[in-house]
């Protein structure tokens, strides 16, 4: 039970760092209407920059801030100056435009810090596992993590459904017309909806950084699940972002810990943990597929 409970909450942490990527993502795809592919970028130029940042100051807290700032300034500058002249573009263009921002920003952080790994230390205080259950240690770093991607898809709600600012971003994403009409901006907000993005993209790059390395090119490894992610829950909602995010990074880490085991009850151990493994890997797409079937726009789609 307790080996259960823990691959729970391990599922729990890769759903809220899913939802992360994919409430920018969707975000940007649904209401400004572009395959924004960079997206991970922004994910690792927010883990780099807030490794780099604690390292040299021995502050881990001080790299949170200036992972978010960093993902946020290279986010805007994207926009301004790349994106923006997207908009009106074939879906094509996009992807080549932001596939080429992948090349170029992974070999500007090469020049910057070169291709070694960053290791990010963690502050003792949250390094002591605490114990949650009887037999379950758990770090507390997780549980913070977890603590604080529920936290902001909160402040998201609030913003999307209950401020002025979200029914302008609403409205903006299917009658972009009328609301130029009516002496919105369009422009700035399109703007801050992609800072907002990329600033997401950053905390949840630092949030991930003690956990694994931070390297170069780690943006794409999680780009095409985040695209999984926002194809599920339906494209420009982030309440469909966090149902799927947190959905699929439970069946994924529940798929990965015991279908392997499960398996070995039936067949040979070593042909058991190849094909657990391979149908794991597989598992939340063919989830996606099963979605789409039933559901062709995603579980939450936006209302037009």
């Amino acid at each position: 039970m307790t080996l259960i409970f823990e691959q729970l909450l391990n599922g729990l942490l890769y759903g809220v760092m899913l939802f992360l990527m994919a409430a920018g993502l969707t975000l940007i795809f649904g209401i400004m209407g572009v395959i924004n592919l960079a997206h991970g970028s922004l994910y690792m130029v927010g883990a780099l920059a807030g490794a780099w940042v604690a390292n040299a100051t021995g502050n881990f807290w001080l790299g949170l801030p200036a992972a978010m700032a960093a993902s946020l300034l290279v986010g805007l500058i994207i926009e301004m100056t790349v994106i923006q002249r997207l908009y009106d573009r074939p879906h094509l263009d996009q992807v080549l435009a932001t596939f080429s921002l992948i090349l170029i920003l992974n070999e500007l952080a090469v020049l910057l810090i070169g291709r070694q790994p960053i290791f990010l230390q963690l502050p003792e205080a949250l390094t002591d596992p605490i114990e949650l259950l009887p037999g379950l240690p758990y770090p507390p770093f997780r549980l913070l993590i977890i603590l604080a991607g529920l936290l902001v898809a909160l402040g998201l709600y609030v913003l999307i459904n209950r401020t002025r600012i979200g029914m302008l971003v609403r409205a903006g994403s299917t009658h972009r017309d009328m609301v130029r009409a009516l002496g919105v901006n369009i422009k700035g907000l399109y703007t801050a909806v992609f800072g907002l993005g990329a600033l997401l993209a950053g905390l949840a790059g630092f949030m991930m950084a003690p956990i694994g390395a931070v390297q170069i090119g780690m943006g794409e490894q999680i780009l095409l699940t985040t695209f999984v992610v926002v194809v599920i829950g339906g494209v420009g909602s982030v309440k469909g972002a966090f149902v799927a995010g947190i959905a699929l990074g439970v069946i994924d880490t529940s798929l990965r810990a015991f279908l392997p085991g499960f398996l070995r009850q039936i067949m040979d151990g070593p042909d058991a943990d190849a094909l657990g493994l391979g149908i794991a890997s597989m598992g939340i797409y063919l989830l996606m597929a099963l979605v789409l079937l039933i559901r062709p726009k995603g579980l939450f789609p936006m209302k037009g």
